[in-house]
């Protein structure tokens, strides 16, 4: 009898080492078999500040759908009474001239295509997702983190591509998400904010030639914090890219009174980022260019879809009469026609 017992207990206890087996083995089969969605997911959240525009999506950008071919508007100079852009007439960044939206005169719009300006933020965790960028065949401007792992090494390969570089200034949210460290809080004073981003200014290995801000809608909207940030950038003779993370802004008005050179985000282009949202926002930023002459349409680095969808239409764009330019051709130009001379400030 004790020998059965034993017997009875070895097979149970093998019974439930392959059960044991068989669990281990099926979890290890899923675990391999699920995508890395997850992985890249939690990867993305622990890059500082996500982009604000995630917590609050710019109105109307839910409901941008693809136009099909047989309804797009004929491609068309701008009309000669454009919307306002307000503002008196620019000057070269550093100039000291009072600059408007897009830097255009009251008005008025330029005389040649229309402009499609491409930013792509958050650039400086690494070179992997910048290079497809770098390889796009025409000029683009790059907006990068400061003091990063590879801040400095992305804005030599920026330069070595020939392409723009501009600082990507971290600043403090109106929802409390941390923009990262380096950043511009509205609890600091002037000399501290000013020494914050001159020492980010100063962190890469040339100048950039503007800055735009990641996050800020809290900071943005306050004239004394953003003031000292607007002096900086005039004496660096630098521009400055309002990403427009919130309505409200300080940036346009402070501008005006320092002259200091600036633009505004007209779209991003990756609120969304599978391909037929990308193609949409970029038809929204086509018909802002013919109506106003310019848009500036910001997307970001780790957009998994972005620059394959910029290479493949770029041909067509090209086609369709639209020239691409960096923020610092397009104000040079407007310089030149302005004051009816070059006023070369490179």
């Amino acid at each position: 009898m004790g020998t059965t017992q034993k017997r009875h207990t070895q097979k149970y206890s093998l019974v439930i080492a392959c059960a044991a087996f068989a669990v281990f083995a099926l979890f290890a089969l899923i675990n391999a078999c699920t995508p890395k969605d997850s992985s890249k997911k939690q990867a993305q959240s622990s890059r500082y500040g996500t982009p604000e525009y995630v917590i609050e999506l710019p109105p109307g950008y839910e409901d941008l759908k693809v136009i099909p071919e047989s309804q797009k508007e004929p491609l068309t100079q701008p009309p000669a009474n454009p919307e306002s852009l307000s503002g008196s007439q620019p000057g070269a960044p550093g100039a000291g001239a009072s600059v408007a939206r897009l830097a255009r005169p009251e008005g008025t719009v330029p005389s040649g295509a229309p402009v499609l300006i491409i930013v792509i933020d958050d650039v400086g965790y690494n070179n992997g997702e910048l290079k497809p960028f770098l390889e796009l065949p025409f000029p683009i401007t790059f907006a990068v983190l400061p003091q990063l792992p590879h801040s400095a090494d992305s804005a030599l390969s920026i330069q070595k591509a020939g392409k723009e570089m501009i600082l990507h200034q971290p600043m403090e949210a109106l929802g409390g998400n941390d923009p990262g460290p380096h950043a511009v809080y509205l609890s600091m004073d002037e000399a501290t904010i000013a020494k914050t981003v001159a020492e980010n200014i100063d962190s890469f290995p040339y100048q950039p030639k503007g800055m735009n801000n990641h996050m800020g809608s809290a900071v943005t909207r306050d004239r004394n914090a953003m003031t000292p940030v607007l002096k900086l950038v005039k004496e660096r003779g630098m521009y400055y890219l309002d990403s427009l993370t919130t309505p409200g802004t300080a940036i346009s008005e402070l501008c005006r009174e320092l002259g200091t050179p600036y633009m505004e985000r007209n779209v991003f282009l990756d609120n969304k980022s599978d391909r037929e949202s990308i193609l949409a926002a970029i038809e929204e930023g086509k018909r802002i260019a013919r109506k106003r002459g310019a848009a500036v349409m910001i997307g970001h680095v780790w957009s998994t879809n972005l620059a394959a969808t910029l290479m493949e239409i770029y041909p067509e764009l090209v086609e369709q009469g639209y020239s691409l330019s960096t923020i610092s051709q397009y104000m040079q130009l407007q310089a030149e026609e302005n004051s009816g001379h070059a006023d070369s400030w490179n």
